[in-house]
């Protein structure tokens, strides 16, 4: 579903991502973990073809990044830091905007059922300004499983979210489980560990280590995390 091939990005000749390999399988949910400045959110910006990479390619559900930059977008759902929503338009104005960017059918069933499922119904003309950071971020969990996406792509998308909101986005996921590919960022290993079949750390712009498979060791990966960040990934 996902493969990444000698992947580099620099910005202003500082490099942040370090020849970059990675294949993601159909369905498979890969948690990405890494500290801060390790290049986390500038490989999920590159995977969801916001960004250029400085050299590499890219190729999502059968599409080449250099070939077809928008036919990318249609395939994924993006959460980021910021929620790309627009202030001044209600929630559902919001979702209805987006929708028609990518002919979502039967958009207003659609987006009722959205707004149900993430909690915000009851505010659906409300407009987004006058949201909590909570509410944005339950409103951007909408808008990015809106038209329905084969990939899913999450940068901490648990911040911000309180418990019951977290609980929420925990049973998005596991709904999908299998059928659709998420790749999700975070600091956070025990959550990483929850939700991920495999974990990759992300060192300084490397993928340093990786673990999967039913015998995974929680305490193991921790060590190797703290040895890697200590040592830069080297």
């Amino acid at each position: 579903m996902i493969r990444v091939c000698n992947l580099f990005k620099s910005f202003a000749d500082r490099p942040a991502l370090r020849g970059i390999d990675l294949d993601v399988a159909e369905g498979e949910r890969l948690a990405l973990v890494g500290p801060n400045g390790a290049g986390k959110t500038t490989l999920l910006r590159i995977l969801a073809a916001l960004s250029q990479p400085s050299q590499g390619s890219v190729r999502l559900a059968g599409v080449d990044l250099g070939d077809g930059a928008h036919a990318i977008r249609r395939q994924v759902g993006f959460l980021s830091h910021q929620p790309l929503l627009y202030a001044d338009l209600s929630a559902e104005e919001n979702l209805r905007f987006y929708g028609r960017m990518y002919d979502v059918p039967d958009l207003e069933q659609r987006i009722a059922t959205m707004l149900r499922q993430v909690g915000l119904a009851s505010s659906r003309g409300d407009l987004v300004r006058t949201f909590s950071r909570g509410m944005r971020q339950r409103l951007a969990i909408a808008r990015a499983l809106l038209h329905d996406p084969p990939v899913l792509l999450l940068d901490e998308p648990f911040t911000g979210l309180d418990r019951q909101a977290a609980q929420m986005l925990d049973a998005v996921l596991d709904a999908s489980a299998g059928a659709r590919t998420v790749v999700m960022t975070t600091h956070d290993l025990e959550r990483g560990w929850q939700i991920g079949d495999r974990l990759a750390m992300l060192i300084a712009g490397r993928i340093a280590y990786q673990m999967d498979g039913k015998d995974r060791d929680l305490d193991a990966f921790r060590r190797e995390y703290e040895r890697q960040t200590a040592s830069g990934g080297r």
